[in-house]
């Protein structure tokens, strides 16, 4: 890749942000279609976020991703949020337009691709997700629109409450999970939570009480804990690969107004992995 004085950035914000596989997904991108682009990850700590997203305007940034843990804090410091993002409460996507930086959100219709893209239909399914954050709002907006059910169980009460009266505004079908357990009962399972990123991570429920022909998806990128155990059983075991790769695209067509090479990127993110 070359970088002139007329290459426009990109990047990632994260703390941390030392496993993103991002940068080879979408600089292999650019490299193909021959844009003067370039995408970068920015170790951002929390304290300093509202100094990073300011730079982005001061340094002219074409846009960046956002993750973990900034998703939800990071809007009050945009000039404007997407509608779809605002109900969301997270934003994943910048784009700087003249200085106006307004976010976005792509992890929830990255979820979806990915879940189409793995032949699951989610049409009057009964679905649970296990988190209550800025990736369980996206993927549960969009879930809530089409599953049967959709229930929610987090860690933090209130918080897993909070979610769950959100989400029920889109059409009156969410409920709150008190009991862990209960992913016996679910045709779908959603791990929304970071539990699995490191190697040592508990998994976020025993998988003894899954059973054979449930669907088991993570939203971390490769086979965690959780999905191997998944495996196992008899489930269906989907990794966030794909979610990552969708939404992925997604941004890169919000930044660049272009289409992206989506098997160029898929191969990009399948030899990270391997490195």
């Amino acid at each position: 890749m070359r970088i002139s004085g007329r290459t426009k950035i990109t990047g990632i914000f994260g703390y941390p942000v030392e496993h993103t596989l991002s940068p080879g997904m979408h600089n292999a991108a650019f490299e193909k279609i021959g844009l003067d682009y370039c995408y970068l990850p920015f170790l951002v700590r929390p304290d300093y976020l509202e100094d990073a997203v300011k730079s982005i305007r001061a340094l002219n940034f074409s846009g960046v991703n956002i993750t973990i843990p900034h998703k939800e804090k990071v809007m009050v410091f945009l000039d404007e949020v997407d509608e779809e993002a605002a109900f969301i409460g997270a934003v994943n996507t910048v784009v700087n337009s003249g200085g106006i930086l307004k976010g976005y959100n792509t992890d929830g219709r990255g979820f979806m691709r990915s879940l189409s893209e793995n032949g699951v239909e989610v049409k009057n399914k009964d679905v649970a997700i296990i988190g209550a954050g800025g990736a369980a709002r996206a993927i549960g907006y969009y879930l809530s629109r089409d599953a049967g059910t959709l229930s929610v169980y987090g860690r933090t009460k209130e918080r897993a409450e909070t979610l769950v009266r959100d989400l029920d505004k889109v059409k009156g079908n969410v409920a709150l999970m008190r009991d862990i357990l209960e992913v016996q009962k679910f045709h779908i399972i959603v791990n929304a939570t970071p539990l699995g990123l490191k190697e040592n991570d508990p998994l976020p429920f025993d998988p003894e009480v899954l059973k054979p022909g449930q669907i088991v998806c993570d939203i971390i990128y490769k086979k965690t804990g959780l999905l191997h155990e998944a495996s196992k059983k008899g489930c269906v075991a989907i990794d966030g690969l794909g979610m990552l790769l969708w939404q992925g695209v997604l941004s890169f067509e919000l930044w660049t107004r272009e289409k992206p090479p989506v098997e160029v990127m898929r191969n990009a993110l399948k030899a990270a992995i391997k490195e």
